[in-house]
């Protein structure tokens, strides 16, 4: 899922979208004109047939009058499916491939999700801009974003921080507006990217409960990769970093917490990057099982 390929469709469906308007306003016209007078030249011309030779040969001079050159076909067959896949991309539900394992054990790499267009409000395709309020992301959702250090990359985490919430990550804990997080040991977890078995936990993130991977032995340093905007909001040390989320941007981690680059090493998602909330996995190759939903 890319911009590039929203631009790539949007252009396909003008093109397609100006043939199909131009055969049905005027080459189609005519073509049948031309047709009806093949078909009439045709009865003229074709003494000595019967009655159904004559219709045959007839009917074969009006088809191959009125068929129309392989690029006006193809653009006027392509049309309604393009048209379709665009309006269902940009406006219901985009597919999308998790490519790493950032979002274990909720989601494992090669999982293919579906993303929900309109439940954060209706953008127009391309430039994204939202033009119908609908509703926000809520803390505990798993969204797909546009990546704020590269735009043009697509990023999937959980909503942890709204607008002017005080987000602390320390020492293996996390705290929402000085509340700290609650999660309970769930066994133990085989994690395939780095071949080890890591703690599970099931942390209760608002009104979602899900669950997520901790090793609270591991080390782990916190440190900013790029001076994002807004980075004065943050307070970073060796143990941790604490946020406070601007107005119109949102605090996203991954469920994998010590193997995810997220909010606390690049800041904060604008609400503009925000492309949908993911809730279905509807296929996963190397395992079918998985097919679902997940919260």
């Amino acid at each position: 899922m890319s911009w590039d390929f929203a631009l790539l469709l949007f252009c396909a469906l003008v093109l397609t979208g100006l043939v199909w308007l131009w055969d049905r306003v005027s080459l189609r016209k005519r073509r049948r004109a031309r047709a009806e007078a093949a078909m009439q030249a045709c009865s003229h011309n074709a003494a000595g047939l019967d009655a159904a030779a004559l219709k045959s040969e007839c009917q074969q001079a009006y088809d191959r009058a009125f068929q129309a050159p392989w690029w006006i076909e193809y653009c006027v067959s392509f049309f309604p499916v393009i048209l379709f896949v665009f309006v269902l991309r940009s406006f219901v539900v985009e597919p999308f491939r998790i490519p790493s394992g950032s979002m274990l054990p909720t989601l494992e790499n090669g999982d293919l999700i579906l993303v929900n267009k309109f439940q954060y409000g209706i953008r127009l395709p391309v430039i994204d801009k939202k033009v119908v309020e609908i509703g926000t992301p809520h803390r505990g959702d798993v969204v797909v974003f546009r990546y704020p250090v590269d735009p043009s990359v697509d990023y999937i985490k959980r909503v942890v921080g709204e607008p002017g919430d005080v987000i602390e990550y320390r020492n293996k804990t996390l705290s929402v507006n000085g509340q700290v997080v609650q999660h309970e040991r769930a066994g133990d977890y085989y994690e395939p990217d780095r071949a080890v078995y890591v703690g599970q936990y099931r942390e209760q993130l608002g009104s979602v409960s899900h669950r997520i991977l901790l090793n609270v032995h591991a080390p782990q340093d916190f440190g900013p990769i790029t001076r994002f905007p807004d980075f004065q909001n943050c307070d970073y040390q060796g143990d941790g970093v604490r946020c406070t989320v601007p107005a119109g941007h949102y605090f996203m981690m991954g469920d994998n917490r010590d193997n995810s680059l997220d909010s606390r090493y690049w800041g904060f998602v604008p609400d503009q990057n925000i492309v949908g909330r993911a809730f279905f996995i509807w296929m996963n190759f190397s395992s079918p099982s998985r097919i679902g939903g997940f919260q």
